[in-house]
């Protein structure tokens, strides 16, 4: 992605990827929170552990934007 020429631009997707790091530790955090405690749950599937998984997924989504659009970095 190219910067508008101004120097010290951040770009918006570092911030997204900033969201969706903290998004993603917060519901991997509660996630793994209520699979150590055994939690209940009236979900059907709850052992599956969605709110591990998915939480994973988020935070490594988010450590590629953060890392791929660091500001400053030569893209």
């Amino acid at each position: 992605m190219r910067s508008l020429g101004v120097p010290g631009n951040i770009p918006i997707w570092f911030f997204v990827g900033v969201l969706l790091t903290i998004y993603g530790a917060l519901i991997g955090g509660h996630g793994v929170y209520a699979w150590v405690t055994h939690e209940r749950s009236v979900v059907v599937l709850a052992n599956l552990h969605a709110a591990v998984w998915w939480g994973g997924m988020i935070l490594i989504l988010g450590l590629i934007y953060c890392v791929k659009f660091f500001p400053g970095k030569q893209t």
